[in-house]
């Protein structure tokens, strides 16, 4: 396994929409090892293919890595939202590809998602809680949206002017 750089905003591969993959080989397999090593040293819970230059439809997700449980990693290719709730709720998100950055994001409370897995085979996980935002938090990666689409504008620019200043001032120092 080896960890990979993990792109931040402005990257314009943040916006462009991930290609299914044909199948999980050998090299789709060892991304999603990778992938996990990096969100993990980062650290995050979830990380998509396009956060690491890869523009295929490829996340992680590890809920159990924010807290002292064991590790849980789901390694998703081609990962689809079957069902939505109608209930929603609010978390308070943040992405590694913008770096130190939050807000109160609202989405449906549970999800059933379908998906290839690190074998290849097809699974259907229905989620709630932290683990539905989080899928559905990578799965918006895939489609070229971030978090900070998901809020209103004037909240988005002041995500996006604080981490100008903050990358200013890291680059100054």
């Amino acid at each position: 396994m080896a960890k990979v750089p993990i792109l931040e905003i402005p990257d314009p591969r943040l916006r462009q929409k991930a290609l299914p993959v044909e199948r999980v080989d050998a090299g789709i397999a060892r991304l999603m090892e990778d992938m996990l090593e990096t969100m993990y040293a980062a650290p995050g819970v979830g990380l998509a293919a396009p956060q690491v230059g890869v523009l295929s439809r490829v996340l992680v997700v590890d809920v159990a890595a924010g807290d002292d449980s064991s590790p849980a990693p789901l390694r998703m290719a081609n990962p689809e939202i079957l069902w939505a709730s109608t209930e929603r709720t609010s978390y308070k998100e943040g992405c590694l590809s913008l770096p130190e950055q939050y807000a109160e994001v609202t989405r449906p409370c549970q999800v059933r998602v379908r998906y290839l897995d690190q074998r290849n085979a097809v699974r259907v996980l229905e989620a709630d809680g932290l683990l539905a935002t989080v899928l559905q938090h990578e799965i918006d990666h895939l489609e070229g949206v971030l978090f900070v689409d998901h809020v209103s504008k004037l909240k988005r620019d002041m995500i996006l002017r604080r981490l100008q200043k903050t990358r200013r001032v890291r680059e100054s120092a």
